[in-house]
């Protein structure tokens, strides 16, 4: 891109319209409604083209960026976005709900002038707007190495993508009745659309991937079972398995975790009439946590009618783990926060429901060492009546196959321990990625780990021939 730094310096950065929250809220319509054009033009030319490219070091999958940015701001959006499918098959996906401004924006150079250019927001209009014009990537010629997936999350998505391109027959296991994992249970529709994730899943099938759904391996089928008929396991399982912090009156009817909630909500059509899934509508609805499910929970909860929702947080504003443009989205919702409360009962009411839960006041004090805050109790507490409390207080891996497979290496948390560079478990042809491996995570890094175990899985059949 040709242009003088100085005059990139001077393009405003292109902001991302909405659907009005008034309208929204009542609805799971997509709230960001895209970039046009001319706004991904423009934010492209933004890019000021780094030689030493600090934004694609801060990507997990190492996406070349500046090329992208510059192939953008060119118009020429169908080579830019091959760019991009050379090191992501879910760019669709990674643009609406990565956390840019924690990776790639992050080290964005313009963001130590400017606003960093948003690079997801190009990311989506590409993938949404010209994945239709792709030419159909080279598959290599079928052979007769079979590749079993347990789990269809992002990570086994991805791994059965690059598996597929080098000509395996893939077969990818699901727990649930549909396919996509956290994609399609635990992302409401108004932050990724279910079109969205059934439209890369269409992708996997038109490349020969067999999806089978309602299995388990570790229950339906064991881990022995798998390697006798197919040539190694890709573990992607995920982290489903909530925390409750153990108070009491946590078992009362109304109290969720926020992994069932969404869950029901998204896969399960709970908020629908027609639906047989029962979901509690409390007029009052109170989310236990600050990261992104806790977002997502209280906004979904929001949509289903509650009148009033409020996200109560341990820790102070600056601590959440949420994407600031998901704390605003909820805010303009009309969602309430309240910091430095923690939960420790849940009280049941007349009719052996949920009627109210009472809190306990922290503080903060700065820490001398400019970390975090240190959070205390204190002695006061205070009552919220309510009818539904949701814990979105984080997830451990599922050990319904690991519990079954007991010659696999776990760590004292229960994820499994595999090698990075390959996600070679200890097993031979067992491989692991994604929240399975590392705990609670991100999309990318899912995704990244299920490329990694891909190839690492090819470069294994390549040896077997030598």
């Amino acid at each position: 891109m040709n242009m003088n730094p100085k005059d990139k310096i001077k393009i405003p950065p292109q902001v991302m319209p909405t659907l009005d929250p008034d309208f929204r809220k009542h609805t799971f319509d997509e709230v960001p409604v895209g970039y046009g054009e001319d706004s991904a033009i423009l934010e492209a030319w933004r890019c000021l083209g780094c030689k030493d490219a600090p934004c694609v070091k801060g990507c997990p999958v190492n996406i070349d960026i500046p090329k992208v940015m510059k192939l953008t701001a060119e118009r020429r959006f169908v080579e830019a976005l091959q760019v991009i499918r050379n090191d992501n098959s879910l760019p669709a996906v990674c643009g609406r709900v990565c956390p840019q401004e924690s990776q790639c924006q992050k080290n964005c150079t313009m963001g130590k002038i400017n606003s960093p250019v948003s690079i997801g927001n190009i990311e989506r209009f590409l993938a949404d707007n010209y994945s239709r014009d792709l030419p159909q990537p080279e598959i290599k010629a079928s052979n007769s190495k079979k590749i079993a997936i347990a789990g269809s999350g992002p990570g086994g998505l991805a791994c059965a993508y690059q598996s597929a391109l080098y000509g395996h027959k893939v077969t990818v296991f699901e727990a649930l009745h549909e396919p996509g994992g956290v994609l399609a249970y635990g992302i409401p529709a108004f932050r990724l659309p279910r079109k969205i994730v059934a439209e890369e899943i269409k992708i996997l099938k038109k490349y020969g991937v067999e999806f089978k759904m309602n299995t388990i391996i570790g229950k339906t089928f064991s881990v022995e079972e798998i390697l006798n008929n197919y040539d190694a396991l890709y573990i992607g399982t995920g982290a489903g398995v909530p925390f409750f912090p153990e108070i009491p009156g946590e078992d009362l009817p109304g109290v969720y975790s926020a992994n069932e909630y969404l869950t029901r909500a998204n896969l399960m059509h709970a908020g629908k009439l027609w639906s047989k899934t029962p979901i509690t509508v409390g007029k009052t609805t109170v989310v236990i946590g600050g990261g992104n499910v806790a977002m997502d929970a209280a906004r979904v909860a929001m949509r289903l009618g509650s009148e009033c929702v409020v996200i109560a947080y341990r820790r102070l504003e600056a601590d959440m783990p949420v994407r600031r443009e998901e704390l605003l989205h909820a805010r303009e919702e009309g969602i309430e926060t309240i910091f430095l409360i923690s939960p420790i009962e849940i009280i049941e009411g007349d009719n052996g429901r949920v009627s109210s839960i009472v809190f306990r006041k922290m503080r903060a004090v700065d820490d001398p060492v400019g970390g975090r805050s240190r959070i205390f109790e204190t002695e006061e507490t205070f009552t919220m009546d309510c009818e539904v409390v949701i814990f979105a207080t984080g997830t451990s891996p599922n050990p319904t196959l690991t519990s079954n497979c007991k010659e696999l290496e776990l760590n004292k948390k229960g994820c499994i321990v595999v090698t990075p560079e390959t996600c070679a478990t200890n097993i031979p042809r067992v491989y692991a990625g994604g929240d399975a491996v590392s705990g609670a995570s991100t999309v990318i890094l899912a995704m990244a780990n299920g490329k990694t175990a891909a190839n690492a899985i090819n470069e294994m059949f390549n040896r077997s021939k030598d």
